[in-house]
């Protein structure tokens, strides 16, 4: 699950209010100029000339690659956290504050293995996440979290400030070594701003006994990601992913909150979406198949639509294979490297060879425009994939024909 940094001090920390201008983020005049060489349309964001041409390359799991460095509590905490009152090492979007030049080496590796996009570590960088690592659970004391309890979380300056400062730190960081490595290669780099699930469900109830209980209201967590939209834009991304969709509701409000704050702010950036489903190919809390989940998310007009997580390669080809057929947008697929597997070196059952072959039997069969991998997936496993998947064709994007109801 933790992709971007899944898994979550009291200090002030200025609010950044007005997004600085975003125009370098091409990397450079020269390789915009690449770039356009066979520019199809004069409105074309470059990724989408790209993904005419070729298969696109995003990165892979940053939790899993943390955890390839030995990082401890204390490495975590640094001196700015190592007062706080809760475990902070599953927090992993936190490293961005406390051990930037390790976040910045594992983005370069991605970017050196052949990723044309890596993802901010902003997995669980809003406000109701860190709440896990910095707020008591009143659950402890008798008591229930409920959307009185949210609404005080969402009020909390502390973690409002320190959900920015994640977030525009870490699209900072993403856009130093997209640049770096593109003007070193001659080849544009992009940064997806990645938006994560909340650890808490728009759509069921946490308490069997009372089936109408929601813990969180749509509003809170529409404004939760708000913040998270605005602080990835401040700190330069070049296009928002709301990935790893276990619950529709939850991303639903994450894209209300994107067409806010492109409304009132003047952005129009790519969204991409990508939803998280189980064995039987629903989404694995709003269940949800891949076609009703496509028709939930479709009036976005995303740039692209997908699958990762939840599932490994071998388990998924058969609902990529009905998702490429009903979207009429680009289709991304990165997947878990297999099942979890404490014995193995990643944690999980394959190793690059074995991703690689899956994902070039994907692109072979014209389903995906996007491959890259989720858990388990180091840049070991992305340069094999990269390797294997160069030189094959993108799938091709085609109108979906409407039904009668749709009319």
């Amino acid at each position: 699950m933790w992709k971007s940094g899944c898994s979550m001090q009291r200090v002030s920390f200025a609010w950044h209010a007005h997004p600085p201008d975003t125009a370098h983020r091409y990397n450079s005049k020269r390789l915009t100029a690449a770039s356009n060489k066979q520019m199809k349309r004069p409105d074309q964001h470059p990724i989408e000339r790209i993904l005419e041409d070729r298969i696109a390359i995003i990165d892979g799991a940053m939790g899993t690659t943390i955890r390839t460095y030995g990082m401890a509590e204390a490495d975590i905490r640094g001196e700015r956290f190592k007062d706080s009152s809760k475990g902070l090492l599953n927090n992993g979007d936190l490293f961005s504050l406390t051990q930037p030049q390790m976040i910045g080496d594992i983005h370069r590796r991605f970017l050196e293995a052949g990723a044309d996009i890596i993802e901010t570590n902003t997995f669980g960088a809003t406000s109701i996440v860190q709440s896990e690592f910095f707020v008591d659970d009143p659950r402890e004391h008798g008591g229930r979290k409920d959307a009185d309890f949210y609404q005080k979380i969402i009020d909390d300056q502390f973690l409002g400030d320190l959900a920015w400062e994640i977030n525009e730190t870490s699209a900072q960081q993403c856009r130093e070594w997209a640049d770096r490595v593109a003007n070193a290669t001659s080849r544009p780099r992009f940064v997806a701003g990645a938006l994560g699930p909340l650890t808490v469900s728009l759509s069921n109830s946490p308490d069997a006994d009372d089936p109408g209980f929601r813990v969180v209201t749509f509003d809170q967590v529409k404004i939760a990601y708000i913040q998270q939209v605005r602080a990835l834009i401040a700190g330069g991304v070049d296009f928002l992913l709301v990935e790893t969709i276990f619950d529709s509701l939850n991303a639903k409000a994450a894209l209300v909150a994107i067409r806010e704050v492109f409304d009132q702010d003047g952005k129009n950036i790519p969204v991409m979406i990508s939803a998280a489903v189980g064995r039987g190919g629903e989404t694995m809390i709003s269940g949800q198949t891949v076609e009703a989940f496509w028709n939930a998310v479709s009036h976005v007009k995303p740039l692209s639509v997908g699958l990762n997580c939840s599932l490994g390669p071998d388990l998924m080809y058969p609902f990529l294979e009905d998702l490429s057929a009903k979207a009429d947008v680009a289709i991304s697929c990165y997947p878990n490297a297999g099942l979890p597997n404490p014995l193995a070196a990643t944690g999980f059952d394959f190793g690059p060879p074995d991703m690689a072959r899956y994902l070039r039997e994907f692109a072979e069969a014209g389903l995906i425009n996007i491959a890259g991998g989720c858990c388990g997936n180091t840049p070991e496993h992305i340069a094999a994939i990269a390797k294997a998947l160069e030189g094959l064709p993108p799938r091709k994007i085609q109108p979906v024909g409407e039904t009668q109801l749709a009319r």
